[in-house]
């Protein structure tokens, strides 16, 4: 009797399979561009196990599949790390989509909200990485291009101020159009989510953002064992395999539990505002209606989630 392993899955959610894309890559790209559109790949397959080949796009998942899914990568996590941890799905609760808001005039460019956010997300730690960047600004500029997002002067200076940028959670989000595999997609509250063991790490969403939020998993992240976050959420801060695209996702593993984001909780100045733009008595919602509000690259029309204000 045969014991060979049953075919990979093919489709995605929407038909399209990641072998047909690979084919139709080399077929576009010509060699030379395909080998690099690929190289990602050829470095993490070889570490990739049978289960994870195997395993079908999330939004095809039945609940028993996820939860094979996700108890397979707590121990995977556990043989890695050594240490426990918690991978949770919490979904999105009808009547609720996030948004976010952040008065300028009192950030002071600490950065304490991406050191929150390089934590909380399990980042790989020699790289610093961050969803979050934060530029010092001219007054009177928005020109993000002219922005200082390396500085290592005190903070703050005079005649500048501080534009904290992360993914603005688009309405329209050109990242998501541009997937050959659908591993990446808006969820109804509003979050622009990573199916991570379905991307093939193509880059494309990453050169699709006007904002340049996606990061890229070049290496396998290195975190110590006392240093993981153990509270973890499939679609959010799991370890993130090699090879793959990942984004800030306002933290749904804390704020579909009725948390905050760890960068608001962070922020030592109260520049932050986070919360629920459909219930008209939240914080949030004040903000909007009683603030002069802009948003980045609002001629895009791609319709942020992400709003900014002064207070002036």
């Amino acid at each position: 009797m045969s014991t060979s392993p049953a075919p990979a899955p093919e489709a995605a959610a929407g038909g399209v399979s990641r072998r047909t894309v690979l084919k139709g890559l080399g077929a576009t790209l010509g060699l030379a561009a395909y080998a690099k559109a690929i190289a990602p790949l050829t470095e993490w397959a070889p570490s990739t196990s049978i289960d994870e080949f195997l395993q079908r796009h999330y939004k095809e998942l039945s609940p028993l599949d996820l939860r094979v899914v996700l108890q397979r990568l707590e121990r995977e996590a556990k043989q890695e790390y050594g240490v426990d941890v918690r991978i949770s799905d919490l979904k999105a609760q009808p009547g609720v989509k996030f948004g976010y808001a952040l008065n300028l005039s009192v950030c002071n460019g600490c950065r304490k909200c991406a050191e929150a956010c390089h934590l909380e997300n399990n980042h790989d730690r020699p790289s610093h990485n961050s969803y979050i960047r934060v530029f010092e600004m001219s007054r009177g500029s928005m020109d993000l291009e002219k922005g200082n997002a390396h500085y290592t002067h005190p903070v703050k200076q005079p005649d500048k101020y501080y534009l904290p940028v992360q993914c603005q959670q688009c309405e329209h989000p050109p990242c998501v159009d541009v997937c050959p595999v659908e591993a990446t997609w808006k969820e109804p509250d509003g979050i622009v989510v990573v199916d991570y063991n379905w991307c093939i790490g193509c880059r494309y969403c990453e050169a699709a953002c006007p904002y340049h939020a996606r990061r890229f998993n070049w290496e396998k992240p290195k975190i110590a064992p006392e240093e993981i976050n153990r509270d973890q959420g499939y679609l959010s801060n799991r370890v993130r395999p090699q090879g793959v695209m990942e984004k800030c996702t306002f933290c749904l593993h804390r704020t579909r539990a009725g948390r905050l984001p760890a960068c608001l909780e962070a922020c030592p100045t109260g520049a932050r505002v986070f919360g629920n733009l459909l219930d008209p008595q939240s914080e949030i919602r004040w903000v909007l209606e009683h603030k002069r509000i802009f948003i980045l690259k609002e001629e895009l029309g791609l319709k942020p989630q992400f709003f900014y204000f002064f207070d002036a």
